[in-house]
Order: C-alpha cells, then structure tokens, then sequence
C-alpha cells in the first residue's frame, strides 16, 4: 500500500509540542483544543504541509488514559479545523499501542517511535525496541496505511549496545519501519551520519529530527528525504501561559527558503 506521507514532496513536518498533561491540570480541555488550533492553523498558512501532534507527559509506563483521550480529541479537532494539513502521533510514554491507537483514532498517517530497535537509556529509564509490538498491532488494527518512522538512536538517550548506526538502521529497516529519523549532535553530525548509513545501502526513507533551521533546510532537503522542525518557528516573546507560541513570519521564512534549491 502507497503510504500518503511519501507519495509526493519530500515532507515538512512541524512539531506541534502540547504541554505536559500531568503538569497542567488547571489547564481546561477547551484551553488545549484552542492552543493546537490556533498554531495548527499558523503552520498551515505558511505553507507547511505536515504536523506532528506531540504529547509530553512523563510516564514511567504507558500512557495515562487521559493522555489517549486528548490526545485523539484533539487530533480528531486538527482534522475537522485545519483539513489541509497531514497530521502525524507521537507520544511520550514507550507505548507503541498508545501512539497507533490515537493514529487509528484521529485518521493520522504516521507514528514517531524513539526507540525502535536496540535499547537505550533514556531520562525516564532504560528502554527497549518497540518494533515487533509496533508492527504487530498496526496489522491487528488494519492500517497499514499508517506510516512508522523510527529513530535510529535518538540524540536524547544513549544506546545501550554498541551496533553502529547504519546497523541499527538496517535493523530497523528489516523490523518495518517505513522511514528512519536521524538526528546528531549538530547539523553537520547529521549530514554525516545520514551519508554512513546511505554508504551501508538503505534506502528507506531518512528525515532529519532536528537542527533544522531557515538557513540550512535547503541543504537538509538535499540531503534526506523530508525534515522536522519546532523550535526554529517558535516566537521567542511567548511567555510558557501563551496559546500561540509558533511564529507566523518564521514559519513562512522557512517554506521559502524550503523551495530554494541547495
């Protein structure tokens, strides 16, 4: 099956951070469904053509029920308010049931797993690869129509084995993830980790999870094969209680320095 996140341009994903869940339960239901409307539509009109709903709740486990609940509510309310835009799941926990069942839920068309294959140690603990459990329970609900993209080791955990990462990517090739997320240190670790795992032969899709910004996108889109971005578009005035915090004008730089060729 085709899958609609690479069937055409090469995808622009802006992540859409909400806040922590268990930190803001002063915050209203309508609070958080104007907050993602509000900076979903300032994505939109700049042209960018992806989000990804990203929730940040901290969880030793799986995910708290509120956080399915929301977070399928308000994907469900991107959907019917900004119809334009692709939507993509990712959360916090190390759930892969959690992120694909919101998925399923809200109509979005890929996951973001972090720990895919391997193991790592994260801030929350050590964790290991959710491949098979990802792979398994996107059949058993009947979508493959849901692209995976996983992280080849995420610049915020440590590996806890010692494969190298074009390894790991095969591994996560092989596992089913329909396109790999790679991300180091600085934008030319990157460049330089995504040219290794290309010389070992794969050819999944590679995006680039970080680092990107108006002035180095052109070369990230000449490089892989689509980007994530957040913090480069975020208004640098917003105080944390703010609704809005994504910058119109940043957002629309960056779109016209995407379709300037490298």
């Amino acid at each position: 099956m085709s899958l609609k996140l690479f069937d055409g341009a090469k995808p622009v994903i802006a992540a859409l951070h909400l806040p922590d869940f268990a930190l803001n339960r002063h915050r209203s239901v309508a609070w958080y469904e104007d907050y993602a409307v509000a900076n979903a539509r300032v994505f939109a009109q700049a042209g960018i053509p992806w989000i990804k709903l990203q929730d940040q709740t901290k969880t030793a486990g799986a995910a708290a029920p509120d956080t399915l609940a929301l977070m399928s509510a308000i994907g469900r309310l991107i959907r019917a308010e900004v119809p334009g835009l692709g939507l993509g799941i990712i959360v916090e926990a190390h759930d892969p049931v959690a992120a694909l069942s919101v998925a399923h839920a809200t109509g979005a068309d890929f996951v973001r797993l972090k720990v895919f294959v391997g193991g790592a140690m994260t801030a929350q603990g050590p964790r290991d690869g959710l491949g098979a459990e990802t792979v398994s329970y996107r059949a058993a609900l009947r979508r493959p129509d849901i692209a995976i993209l996983a992280d080849v080791h995420d610049r915020t955990a440590i590996p806890l084995s010692g494969e190298s990462q074009p390894f790991a990517a095969n591994w996560a090739a092989k596992s089913g993830a329909d396109g790999l997320v790679i991300t180091g240190s600085s934008f030319s670790d990157t460049l330089a980790r995504i040219g290794a795992v290309r010389g070992k032969g794969i050819r999944k899709p590679i995006l680039i999870g970080g680092s990107v910004t108006d002035g180095n996108v052109a070369e990230a889109m000449a490089a892989a094969d689509g980007v994530v971005v957040s913090s480069a578009l975020m208004r640098r005035d917003a105080a944390p209680e703010d609704a809005l915090q994504w910058d119109a004008d940043l957002c629309s730089r960056f779109m016209d320095a995407v379709r300037v060729p490298a």
